[in-house]
């Protein structure tokens, strides 16, 4: 009678964990999309209720919301802080827009979408995805009308699938990072895994949504229409900032993930859109050369640390945060020959005022993370989760993609499904891994209106919103698919 009596408490106080945390959840959601709150301050008022519901108490609460955010910051927080740096760098040294201009002369106009589709989710994460649009936008409106009637929606694919998948599966975009720093994952391993999943995951979906356009999917009289002006600056100005027509798209920062994105857009001070010559212009190769060696040598000493091999030298230099100082330093070196030491300094303030929230809101959500392995949920989990190793990476992925169709945020997203499920990966002996890649694939799910990129890619592409709809929304979504299931083929084999 006794025993019958302790199961019966024991499964209510286990919905009762569940009930709060579910509800906690709904209620951030809400916040966010309906009052327009921070998420910072949603997610972090969320974590507090959930230690205060679940009997932590109040100083424990407290205590366990510092912690997390600074377990997470110690894991991530550097690295996140080099990628943004670099990446300001490249974008105010014109790197990008001579990049898109060298693909399409070396790849051919067929090869060209791959070639940028790949190109924006790998090397090119440390670019703000609101930058990249707006300088390769106007070369990617020119390379349109040589791939045919349906080059429009082919190049907004190559641009959404790539500059979002990104983000959240391949180092060094500033989500993967911080689902890396927040699960305990290697950011060498991350960085490889991300790669096995996000190359074939770009790949297969560009070949897929063209064959869908040639198949009638796309309709170039109604799913396309006039773009914004390019506006090129001139060179005694300031970065011009992004402009969107308000009778068709919200402003960007005003939307519910303007403030996880960054609006500073624009063209590079000094720099047109055709990328002109200057006698000090530096080979492009150089530009990226010290972030492509940085993540190389971060790739080696990942593969020599699953080997056993033991180099004192590579294990400094092959330290992420090493690593990626050593290729700010040489960015920083090349950028003051090539355009001056006024240019980089003033390129460097503001990738620090753009990056600031992107430090916040992945401790924050280290915070949540912590308060939840705090108390009774990650027992709760794994009895639901213990028969198969699939189920979690399945129930991340739905996880992730419910919260993204809600708030719109790609980052929030993962960064909160992840936190969620992370106190059961080491005793289910799931590869921490695969729950960063399953939450990075589910975040990909359904980017519709909320969503700043979306109306960054219909503006800027050329696409009207039913356009935007097909290669934003559909297409990504069917990237989200696809590397949900290529993280299950790779659970297979780790």
């Amino acid at each position: 009678m006794t025993t019958s009596a302790s199961k019966e408490r024991l499964a209510v106080n286990e919905w009762y964990t569940l009930g709060v945390v579910g509800l906690v959840i709904v209620a951030v959601v809400f916040a966010i999309v309906r009052f327009r709150i921070n998420p910072v301050i949603a997610l972090a008022l969320g974590a507090a209720a959930i230690g205060l519901l679940t009997g932590l108490g109040p100083a424990d609460t407290v205590a366990t919301m510092t912690r997390g955010f600074g377990d997470v910051m110690m894991e991530a927080g550097l690295l996140i802080a080099w990628g943004v740096l670099i990446g300001a760098m490249l974008n105010e040294m014109g790197a990008i827009t001579r990049l898109v201009d060298g693909l399409l002369r070396t790849f051919g106009r067929r090869g060209v979408p791959y070639a940028l589709g790949l190109s924006f989710a790998t090397y090119l994460q440390t670019i703000f995805i609101d930058v990249m649009i707006v300088i390769a936008a106007p070369l990617a409106r020119r390379i349109a009308p040589r791939l045919g009637r349906y080059g429009t929606g082919i190049m907004g694919v190559a641009f959404a699938v790539g500059l979002e998948a990104g983000i959240v599966l391949m180092v060094p975009g500033f989500a993967a990072v911080a689902l890396a720093g927040l699960l305990g994952v290697p950011l060498g391993v991350m960085l490889i895994g991300g790669f096995a999943v996000v190359v074939p995951t770009v790949a297969l979906t560009i070949l897929l949504m063209t064959i869908g356009f040639r198949l009638g999917f796309w309709t170039p009289e109604r799913d396309e229409k006039a773009v914004v002006e390019d506006a090129v600056p001139d060179a005694s100005a300031e970065p011009a900032h992004v402009k969107v027509d308000t009778a068709s798209a919200p402003r960007i920062d005003t939307t519910p993930t303007g403030t996880v994105r960054t609006a500073i857009g624009g063209v590079p001070h000094g720099h047109t859109l055709t990328a002109e010559r200057t006698q000090r212009e530096r080979p492009l190769i150089l530009l990226f050369a010290p972030m492509l060696a940085a993540l190389l040598l971060i790739a080696v000493q990942a593969v020599l640390t699953v080997m056993e091999v033991e180099l004192a030298a590579m294990q400094f230099l092959g330290n992420p945060v090493i690593a990626l100082l050593l290729a700010v330093i040489a960015t920083g070196v090349i950028g003051r020959s090539a355009i001056g030491t006024k240019r980089i300094e003033k390129s460097l303030v503001k990738g620090f005022q753009d990056g600031g929230q992107i430090f916040v809101l992945t401790g924050v959500g280290g915070s949540l993370a912590a308060v939840i392995a705090e108390g009774d949920l990650g027992s709760i989990l794994q009895g639901y989760f213990q028969a198969t190793t699939f189920a979690p990476i399945l129930v991340v992925w739905v996880m992730a993609a419910l919260l993204h169709i809600a708030v719109g945020s790609v980052t929030l997203s993962a960064i909160t499904a992840a936190g969620v499920i992370a106190p059961v990966a080491s005793t289910l002996g799931l590869n921490p891994l695969l729950i960063a890649l399953a939450a990075g694939a589910g975040a990909l799910f359904c980017i519709h209106v909320t969503s700043n990129t979306f109306w960054l890619l219909q503006s800027f592409l050329g696409q009207s919103v039913r356009g935007a709809l097909k290669t934003v929304t559909v297409g990504v979504s069917l990237a989200s698919v696809i590397a949900l299931a290529m993280t299950l083929l790779l659970a297979v084999f780790i």
